[in-house]
C-alpha cells in the first residue's frame, strides 16, 4: 500500500462509496457507478481497495434482501392461499367492524410488518455503513464493511471494523 495517498485518491475512494446511493435513482447503480469509477482508477492500490470493499458490500447487501425475500416467501404462500376467502369475508362485511375481521387480517399485518422491518433495518444499516466508509475513504484510512461477504478478494491486511468516527 503506498504510504502518500493524494487527496485525489481520497476524493475517488469516498466518491465510489457514495454512487452507491444512485441505487435510489437508476435501478442497479449501486453496481454499475461504483464498479466503472474503480476499473478506471484500480491502478492506484488505495482506490482498489475502497472499490473492492464498496462491491463487495452491495453484493452483499443484495444476498441478504433476497435471503428477507426467502424468509417471508413461505409465510406469504401460506396467507395467499387463503387470500379468496379473505377477500370474501371483507365483501360480506363490508362496513362492519368486528374481532374476525382484524384476526382475519392479522397474518397479511404480521407478514408485511415483518418484512417491512426487516428491509428498514437493513437499509439504515446500508446507510451508516457507506457513510462510515466513506468518511474513513476521505481521511485516508482503509475501511471493511461490517457482515460483507468477500466476493473479490481484498488486500487489507489491518482493516478498521466498526470504528466510530471521532
Amino acid at each position: 500500500m503506498e504510504t502518500t495517498i493524494s487527496e485525489n485518491q481520497k476524493n475517488v475512494s469516498a466518491f465510489i462509496h457514495l454512487s452507491t446511493f444512485l441505487k435510489y435513482f437508476f435501478p442497479f447503480a449501486n453496481f454499475i457507478a461504483p464498479l466503472l469509477i474503480w476499473t478506471f482508477n484500480k491502478e492506484k492500490a488505495f482506490v482498489d481497495e475502497h472499490g473492492k470493499q464498496a462491491i463487495n458490500f452491495q453484493l452483499s447487501v443484495l444476498v441478504y434482501t433476497i435471503l428477507i425475500g426467502l424468509i417471508c416467501l413461505p409465510f406469504f404462500i401460506i396467507f395467499a392461499t387463503d387470500f379468496i376467502s379473505l377477500i370474501e369475508t371483507i365483501d360480506h362485511n363490508a362496513g362492519e367492524f368486528s374481532v374476525n375481521n382484524i384476526q382475519n387480517l392479522s397474518g397479511y399485518i404480521l407478514l408485511f410488518g415483518l418484512a417491512i422491518l426487516l428491509l428498514l433495518a437493513l437499509f439504515v444499516f446500508e446507510l451508516y455503513a457507506v457513510i462510515n466508509a466513506s468518511i474513513h475513504a476521505s481521511r485516508g484510512k482503509l475501511y471493511n464493511y461490517p457482515l460483507s461477504i468477500s466476493f473479490i478478494k481484498t488486500n487489507l491486511k489491518n482493516p478498521i471494523q466498526n470504528e466510530h468516527i471521532s
